[in-house]
C-alpha cells in the first residue's frame, strides 16, 4: 500500500482514534473524572492534528500540481472521519462542560 490509499489509511486511523479519545472523554466526565476527561481532549487533539496534517498534505500536493488524486471512496471515507472526528470533538467538550456545571450544582 502506497500513496493516495497509504495517506487515507493514515487519516482513518488517526482521526477514528480521535474520536474515540473525545467519546471516552464524555464517560470520564459523566463519572466525574474531569481530569481524565481534559487528558482524553488532548490525546484526541494530538490524534487529530496528525490526520488533519495528513489531510492537508495532500490538498498541498494536489494545489502544488503533483500527481492528481483521485476521488475514491476511501479518500471521501478519510475525509468524513474527519469531519465526524471535529464534530465529536464539539460535543465531548460541550458534554464535559454540563457535567461539570451539575458538579458544581450538587456540591452546593
Amino acid at each position: 500500500m502506497e500513496g493516495l490509499e497509504l495517506t487515507a489509511f493514515q487519516i482513518i486511523s488517526a482521526v477514528g482514534t480521535a474520536r474515540s479519545s473525545y467519546i471516552e472523554a464524555i464517560q470520564k466526565a459523566k463519572a466525574r473524572d474531569f481530569e481524565g476527561a481534559e487528558a482524553l481532549i488532548k490525546e484526541g487533539d494530538e490524534m487529530f492534528v496528525e490526520g488533519h496534517n495528513a489531510h492537508a498534505g495532500l490538498l498541498q500536493q494536489e494545489a502544488e500540481g503533483g500527481p492528481g488524486s483521485t476521488l475514491s471512496l476511501l479518500i471521501l471515507h478519510a475525509e468524513d472521519q474527519l469531519m465526524s472526528a471535529e464534530g465529536f470533538k464539539t460535543i465531548a467538550l460541550e458534554f464535559i462542560d454540563v457535567y461539570k456545571k451539575f458538579e458544581k450544582i450538587g456540591s452546593n
